[in-house]
This record gives C-alpha cells, sequence and structure tokens, in this order.
C-alpha cells in the first residue's frame, strides 16, 4: 500500500469477489455443522467451462437476480466473497453471496462501485438516471446513494471505452452481504 503525504495517491481496492461461471449439474437440500436439512440451505454443483466442479451453498441470504428458480442444467454465474472462510476441500465450497443465470443481452456485474460508481478493477462506471431501478436483497427500494457499496448491476449494451459506461437496469446494494 502507498501511503504518500501531501499529494493523494489513487485508493485501490482488492477485489472482493470471485466468481465461477458454469452448468448447475447438482442441486440438493443441505445442512450445517452436521445438522440434519430444514429446507432452508441448498447445495449447488457447478461444472465450470473446463470440466472443474465447484460447489456453492445457497442460503437465504443469496442474491438471486431477478428471483429466478435455480435449477440443474441451467447455465449461470456464482459470486462468493474472495475473503470470507472456505474448506481447503476438492471440489472447492463456497458460501454464495449472489447468482445469476447466464442470458443473452444481459450482463451482471457484482463488486463495490466507488463514489464515481467505478467498480473495483476500473473496468465499469454507472450512470444514473430516474430510470434506475435501485433495490435491497429483499426488494425494498433502497434509500441512501448506491456509491460506495457492494451492488449487483445488471445492465444491457455498454460503451467501449475505459471504463466502459453503462446505464443499469436494476442496482441491487448487498448491505452487508457476503462480510
Amino acid at each position: 500500500m502507498d501511503f504518500v503525504l501531501g499529494e493523494k495517491v489513487p485508493f485501490n481496492r482488492r477485489k472482493r469477489f470471485g466468481s465461477v461461471t458454469g452448468t448447475i449439474v447438482d442441486m440438493m437440500p443441505a445442512g450445517r455443522g452436521g445438522s440434519r436439512t430444514d429446507g432452508c440451505l441448498m447445495f449447488a454443483s457447478l461444472e465450470d467451462r473446463e470440466g472443474n466442479i465447484v460447489n456453492f451453498m445457497v442460503t437465504p441470504s443469496t442474491y438471486v437476480v431477478d428471483f429466478e428458480t435455480l435449477s440443474v442444467g441451467m447455465s449461470c454465474t456464482f459470486w462468493y466473497a474472495m475473503d470470507a472462510p472456505a474448506p481447503l476441500i476438492y471440489p472447492p465450497q463456497y458460501n454464495a453471496v449472489a447468482a445469476a443465470q447466464e442470458k443473452n443481452g444481459r450482463m451482471v456485474s457484482v463488486g463495490y462501485f466507488n463514489t464515481s460508481l467505478v467498480n473495483e478493477d476500473q473496468t465499469l462506471q454507472l450512470h444514473m438516471d430516474g430510470s434506475v431501478d435501485v433495490r435491497t436483497t429483499n426488494n425494498q427500494y433502497f434509500q441512501g446513494n448506491p456509491s460506495n457499496h457492494d451492488l449487483v448491476v445488471t445492465y444491457g449494451s455498454s460503451t467501449r471505452s475505459i471504463p466502459a459506461q453503462t446505464t443499469p437496469f436494476k442496482i441491487v446494494v448487498l448491505c452487508g452481504q457476503g462480510m
């Protein structure tokens, strides 16, 4: 980390969320800590494009884009907090923070967006207008400013500039999710 007194140095955050894209090959009810299943947790096995299996625990706090029902055979992306504890097992297993079915014409970005609404790796900038629907994970209207939050951003087209710029369809604020 660079500290310089008297001049501004850009603050680069470490990317907080990782993602895996693939096809759901198995879903089953799950329990935690050796407890029996209670119907609230699902265990999803995802096969990525290279044939690797990654397992995700889907909890009631996992945000599923557009509240779609996840099912075997569905092509989707799961996001997880890279700094969260994970068991050292194979195949890897993560707690899912967010999930989205892959759809033509719909892009989804999950990550921290700063005061200028630019994401962590500075590849996407959001433009807000009156049409952008900003919600919380339980589908309530978000009453604050979405900048400086972890967001799930759903959008269509973007510019080819660096960073790419877009006016999203919908923004979901992950209030304390994945932390």
